[in-house]
């Protein structure tokens, strides 16, 4: 009997110090991410950031115990997934910088009878830079093994109901008894160069319309918060970048409360537990906030396995 898959998609992340250098490398190899066209500029500034972040890097990742937090949620996401569709559709995950790559993940297709796959990016909002640069890595790992099976793809799902109800329960989570007016809440979403965007990449539109869809869902759940805002994380180089910072957002914030929502992320990572639970929780303590919360990805909440149950049969 034939078999249909489904693919989760996403960045990885170190399973251990040791892969901190492989996944830096592999990450500044794409040419999604440094788009200029040489190559070989590519190579020598890819291996300059490398070089210059490494040790750092290791550094955050020691703090997480070793390792990202991204590859042990994916697992438990995966398993009930499957949970959930049954025998006869496989689930599995492939990670663009750090095993398991997909080729790998090509080769276990490869021994069933699969003749369909629908390959689901874990990136709420399209972008070149995550939900293209995972297309592309997966299908020509999949055209150079011979395979034949049937592609279909899901570029984003920001706009699904289930899936914003996942993220408005971690939300409620995070306030929990508080009273919402004390808090601003600040949806952070991971940065991109400028010029990409002004080569016409959509992330930016996607986002906004993100927010708004939020926002619209906490205004009908009561949840009213003192102000809602936007602002970008992860800034990396000199070069213009998406604005406003995170930073420079919370310098803006008079409300003393705050709850940071990552909308760029479904499950959690460096940027979440280390950048945003972290670093962003002392620049937050300087500018006297009293109260800074981070609010989790959906991770395998019950509700986002529904969204990808959901996304899943709109595909087929």
């Amino acid at each position: 009997m034939k078999k249909e898959a489904i693919i989760l998609l996403n960045m990885g992340g170190p399973n251990n110090l040791n892969e901190v250098e492989m996944f830096l490398k592999n990450m500044f190899a794409d040419k999604n991410i440094l788009t200029m066209k040489s190559n070989l500029v590519r190579k020598m500034v890819g291996g300059l950031i490398v070089f210059n972040r490494t040790e750092a890097s290791q550094e955050i990742y020691r703090e997480l115990g070793g390792k990202s937090p991204i590859v042990g949620h994916t697992k438990k996401l995966v398993a009930k997934l499957q949970k959930n569709l049954g025998e006869n559709c496989i689930v599995d995950f492939a990670m663009r910088y750090t095993p398991p790559f997909a080729c790998e993940v090509v080769e276990r297709l490869n021994k069933e009878d699969v003749d369909k796959i629908y390959l689901i990016p874990l990136y709420p909002q399209y972008s070149t830079t995550t939900t293209k640069s995972s297309l592309e890595d997966f299908e020509t790992c999949y055209h150079e093994s011979g395979a034949n099976a049937l592609f279909v793809e899901r570029k984003h799902f920001f706009e699904n109901e289930t899936y914003n109800k996942a993220v408005i329960e971690n939300i409620k989570k995070s306030v929990g008894q508080s009273e919402y007016r004390d808090f601003d809440i600040v949806f952070s979403a991971h940065g991109l160069p400028q010029k990409i965007i002004d080569a016409g990449d959509v992330y930016e539109k996607h986002v906004k319309r993100h927010v708004e869809i939020l926002k619209e869902m906490m205004q009908r759940e009561n949840m009213a918060f003192h102000d809602v805002h936007l602002a970008y994380q992860s800034k990396v180089g000199r070069m213009e970048w998406l604005r406003p910072s995170l930073e420079d957002k919370l310098k803006t914030v008079r409300n003393r409360g705050v709850v940071i929502f990552p909308i760029a992320f479904t499950v959690d990572n460096s940027e979440t537990d280390f950048e945003l639970n972290i670093e962003y929780r002392e620049i937050a303590e300087q500018l006297g906030f009293k109260d800074y919360r981070v609010c989790s990805c959906p991770n395998d909440s019950d509700l986002f396995v529904d969204a990808l149950v959901e996304i899943y049969e709109k595909m087929k």
